[in-house]
């Protein structure tokens, strides 16, 4: 009988001083990876969900590339998306920081991603974390 194991990575951690939101994003687009250790038909469910001061992560236009040669927590967003992982960020923190989905990655159209993130209330994401199988905390 096919399990599927649903793992909630859950950022809340901004975006500097150290490598926490950078480490979910990558151990994430990375569990799509586990299938090859799994019995036939068993798979995970990556879930990325950014909360609190973790939703700074998630603003469009970051120059990391440009300014540190690094590549930018937008790109790995976009490529969470690309992969299909669900993403969804805290309506209330994006209020709080005044940010709008117009200020947030939303989608990797621009890299073949079909996918789109979602802004879901602090309670939606309660449930994904009820959900869940384990809770990945950065």
């Amino acid at each position: 009988m096919a399990t599927i194991k649903k793992l909630l990575f859950l950022v809340d951690k901004p975006p500097y001083k150290s490598e926490n939101s950078r480490l979910a994003l990558t151990h994430a687009i990375a569990s799509q990876t586990v299938e090859i250790h799994l019995e036939d038909e068993d798979n995970v469910e990556p879930v990325l969900a950014f909360v609190g001061d973790g939703v700074l992560n998630c603003i469009k236009g970051q120059k990391a590339l440009d300014a540190y040669g690094i590549t930018s927590l937008e790109a790995h967003i976009k490529n969470a998306l690309l992969l299909d992982l669900k993403v969804i960020f805290c309506k209330e923190d994006l209020d709080k920081f005044g940010l709008t989905e117009d200020n947030v990655i939303m989608d990797a159209e621009d890299i073949g991603g079909d996918m789109i993130a979602n802004i879901l209330p602090f309670a939606d994401i309660l449930g994904e974390m009820e959900a869940a199988d384990h809770i990945l905390h950065f």
